[in-house]
């Protein structure tokens, strides 16, 4: 039986969507594209602007990580350590306040920062993935997308607190 030729759009919007099935990098490629994409709609909803701010430097340095499967990680060492440094920072100012499990909510912008940090966690589960499968990938851009994680969620707490929405405790019936 002959395998029938796939049809390729001359109008694909990206030149990696029919990559095989098996080649993570297209689907790295697009879930950083849509982690920027939502860092991005945060930052135009937060009204701090020293926060928009950093949320845009947090933004760019996603897109630098957008073609790392395929070339290089490109954030630097230096970037790295600021932001582990502001990860440490968000979550000494929830010291006291959050020591437990919280459910995902609060003001708008607080819960598309969950959103967030779930999206960063999925890039690392994506990573090892294609690891497991004999890809490569820098210890750096693990790092990176995992501090990621860490400071969506501090990002969370932040702009529920500045809103003044409490945290919301959640207590696991399985745990």
């Amino acid at each position: 039986m002959e395998k029938t030729k796939m049809y390729r759009s001359p109008y694909e919007a990206y030149p990696f969507l029919a990559d095989a099935a098996g080649d993570l990098r297209c689907d790295f490629e697009l879930l950083t594209d849509e982690l920027a994409s939502l860092t991005g709609l945060l930052a135009a909803k937060v009204e701090e602007e020293s926060l928009r701010r950093e949320l845009l430097w947090i933004d760019e340095l996603i897109y630098h990580a957008n073609p790392t499967l395929r070339t290089h990680f490109s954030v630097t060492v230096e970037e790295l350590r600021r932001l582990k440094e502001r990860t440490c920072e968000l979550r000494e100012q929830a010291a006291g306040e959050v020591h437990r499990f919280v459910l995902p909510c609060g003001c708008e912008a607080a819960s598309l920062a969950h959103v967030l940090r779930v999206k960063a966690k999925m890039l690392v589960r994506l990573i090892y993935r294609h690891m497991e499968q004999g890809g490569h990938a820098e210890e750096g851009l693990l790092d990176f997308c995992n501090l990621l994680s860490g400071y969506f969620f501090g990002v969370a707490l932040l702009l529920n607190r500045i809103s003044k929405t409490p945290e919301r405790d959640f207590v696991s019936r399985n745990y």
